[in-house]
């Protein structure tokens, strides 16, 4: 039985996710300050707050580890502050992409707006400003959480969402219980057939989430 993907139209091939599983820093007090601002920490201590380890798993090139981490330092901050560590997660998985470009966008600009851009993208994809998500919040709160005007944000993430491409549905950027929810992360094609992969055996859906093919959100909730 051959697996095949959809056209980008009709879905986005999984593969192409940058897993990062280690654990965001706890300590959401410390990192605050007055009116829920994050601020950088010294230079010196971002790369071993970040850790090798995730720059590694985001497959971060040696020339632009400590641009990434000092944008994720802020994301990581922001987001187990205000939002959750799944959003954080996926906030390294975006960056990761972004730093992964020949030539990077990250090498210039503000290393907060570039954040601020990072998690505004997530938080779309994820509709965090709709009422009903939980976690939920405004534009406006998140630009004062991150520290920049929300116009600002908003550009730097249309200019992200440009320069990777991305579409309606991102899986690899997608909250799990979203996931769950959406039908087009579990369509592929067997023998020129669209169907659900869920309602194939289990032996072809451990297949095509070996391939990538659809999400492994057992990988993920282990996460």
């Amino acid at each position: 039985m051959a697996f095949t993907t959809p056209s980008r139209s009709t879905s986005t091939n999984y593969a192409r996710r940058a897993e990062s599983s280690s654990t965001v820093a706890p300590d959401r007090a410390r990192r605050r300050e007055a009116g829920g601002v994050v601020r950088l920490r010294d230079d010196h201590l971002r790369m071993s707050e970040l850790g090798e380890a995730v720059l590694s798993k985001l497959k971060v090139p040696g020339a632009m580890r400590l641009r990434v981490a000092q944008i994720l330092v802020i994301t990581d901050q922001v987001c187990v502050a205000h939002l959750d560590h799944e959003y954080a997660e996926l906030c390294r998985v975006l960056v990761g992409r972004l730093g992964r470009k020949r030539p990077s966008p990250l090498a210039r600009g503000d290393a907060r707006i570039w954040a601020a851009g990072a998690v505004y993208t997530v938080a779309r994809v994820n509709f965090l400003f709709d009422r009903s998500q939980d976690p939920h919040a405004t534009p406006d709160e998140l630009a004062e959480h991150l520290g920049v005007v929300k116009s600002t944000m908003a550009n730097k993430a249309a200019l992200i969402a440009k320069t990777l491409d991305l579409g309606m549905f991102e899986p690899d950027l997608t909250r799990v219980a979203m996931l769950e929810r959406h039908p087009m992360a579990w369509i592929v094609q067997v023998n020129g057939f669209l169907v659900d992969a869920r309602t194939l055996p289990e032996e072809l859906q451990d297949e095509a989430r070996r391939r990538g093919l659809i999400p492994d959100l057992r990988s993920r909730r282990a996460a």
